[in-house]
């Protein structure tokens, strides 16, 4: 898509519009399917227009939003490789695994991460059953 100021060329009034190509615009220009918004004349034409830049003061922002995103996303690896290498991944047998060590008479505790619905936590937390839910970041190197 692109934009373009655009001007009458009978009243002289300024207008914009978006367009899918340059080429679209001027077919249909071309087959006078342009009209102005103002006096309906169909002498339209395009006029200067600038490029919208970002300020230095927008970059550093932009920058700074970046690099916490950076450090809150290595920060989540880092969990992740705790639990990964701390803990039994029991995938989306999680609320049953959770049960099974909750209700055991042997109370062997053992730390496993896996997949629940909201719905099995809250039925777990409910029951008195210890869960934390942790942001997962799916690691997809290209």
């Amino acid at each position: 898509m692109i934009k373009y100021k655009l001007i009458c060329k009978v009243c002289e009034e300024t207008f914009d519009s978006w367009f899918a190509s340059s080429k679209e615009f001027e077919k249909l220009k071309k087959s006078r399917y342009l009209n102005c918004h103002f006096c309906d004349s169909k002498k339209i034409e395009k006029t200067l227009m600038a490029p919208k830049l970002i300020s230095n003061k927008k970059t550093k922002i932009i920058n700074e939003k970046n690099l916490s995103f950076k450090r809150i996303d290595k920060k989540i690896k880092e969990y992740q490789n705790f639990i990964k290498n701390n803990f039994e991944f029991v995938g989306d047998n999680f609320a049953y695994e959770a049960r099974s060590i909750h209700y055991s008479n042997r109370k062997k505790e053992r730390g496993i991460y896996g997949k629940a619905s909201s719905k099995e936590i809250k039925e777990l937390k409910e029951e008195g059953i210890e869960t934390e839910v942790i942001p997962w970041i799916e690691d997809k190197n290209n």
